[in-house]
């Protein structure tokens, strides 16, 4: 699920409940599925996440819309909008279900796990926490940041929350809402990214690509990149890592040794989002020029709108050679 803010694609999001490319979902039967928010539209959108079909469009936010999320199962939505409202929406059907009054900017949102709590954080430097089975009751109010907040998760099975303002990631304990660590980066943190296999947050400041684990904040390793980074994501087995950025490129490091295993364009803008499948088969891509492209990790398996190809008349003989197309896929 993806936003734009000022530009088009800023965050994306798949659900986690994901295998073979499809969400397991009791109510509907479709694939798990990112978003898309055009630029300045406020209409994010559901799309399929194996193929970047068009599900459906959520209607209701006044301005840009800046951070969006699934829930686990993919039946409820959330966006976080420069309306200065975070709203919860049905997944299935696209209703406005929620809409929560913020004093400013709206930038993340974040369901728990068993999406009864959303997490929201914005231009007003304060944590959020909203029992949706109350939405009417006051939230439960964090405080510390000092400048606006880019980026809030809740982590550690929710006992935890990380945030991110302009130079500064925080860990929070969720029962008494207190500050455990804080740490400083040498620039803005463009993107934080949870991976719960292995408790690592992955940030990105400036062109480096760090690792931190999500319970200390103590960091594990750190890449450098050849451009600034503004997104960066690890794949759920941390073979690889894709990361994208200012110079329009993706680039795929091998994460235990950080060597750069590739780099290539597809886009003609800069990259503002990459996101790995919760089953690690694509990542997806969002940038400055409008589209949504989704990149098959390992070349040569049928999966999604990738059909593997034997020849006829290398069947028999070598059934182990086999090619495979891959299509681009735009939003």
């Amino acid at each position: 699920m993806t936003s734009p803010g000022r530009g088009p694609e800023v965050s994306l999001w798949f659900p986690g409940d994901w295998v073979g490319g499809e969400a397991r979902t009791s109510d509907v039967d479709t694939a798990a599925r990112p978003s898309r928010v055009p630029t300045n539209h406020g209409k994010p959108m559901l799309r399929q996440g194996d193929t970047g079909d068009w599900i459906g469009t959520f209607l209701g936010h006044k301005g840009a819309v800046w951070g969006a999320t699934l829930n686990k199962d993919a039946t409820k939505a959330a966006t976080a909008a420069a309306d200065f409202t975070a709203k919860v929406w049905d997944g299935v059907s696209g209703d406005e279900l929620i809409t929560l009054a913020h004093k400013h900017i709206v930038k993340s949102v974040d369901f728990t796990k068993d999406s009864n709590y959303l997490l929201t954080g914005g231009q007003d430097k304060l944590l959020r926490i909203y029992d949706l089975s109350k939405p009417e009751a006051e939230p439960q109010i964090v405080s510390g940041h000092t400048s606006g907040i880019k980026k809030a998760l809740w982590s550690s099975d929710d006992t935890q929350i990380l945030s991110a303002d302009d130079k500064t990631v925080r860990l929070w304990d969720r029962n008494t809402l207190t500050e455990v660590k804080a740490i400083n980066v040498a620039m803005s943190v463009s993107s934080m990214e949870y991976v719960p296999e292995g408790e690592i947050i992955v940030i990105t400041y400036g062109r480096t690509i760090a690792f931190h684990s999500a319970e200390t904040l103590e960091q594990i390793k750190s890449f450098e990149a050849p451009a600034t980074i503004n997104s960066a994501s690890l794949h759920p087995e941390k073979e690889c890592l894709v990361a994208g950025g200012e110079d329009f490129k993706l680039y795929k490091y091998d994460y235990n040794s950080g060597e750069e295993l590739e780099s290539y364009k597809g886009h003609f803008g800069p990259i503002h989002c990459v996101r790995f499948s919760p089953d690690g088969e694509l990542y997806a891509s969002g940038s400055e020029d409008g589209t949504l492209r989704l990149w098959q990790t390992t070349v040569g398996k049928t999966y999604g709108l990738w059909k593997c190809v034997i020849p006829e008349e290398l069947g028999s003989e070598n059934s182990d050679s086999i090619y495979s197309t891959t299509p681009e896929v735009k939003a």
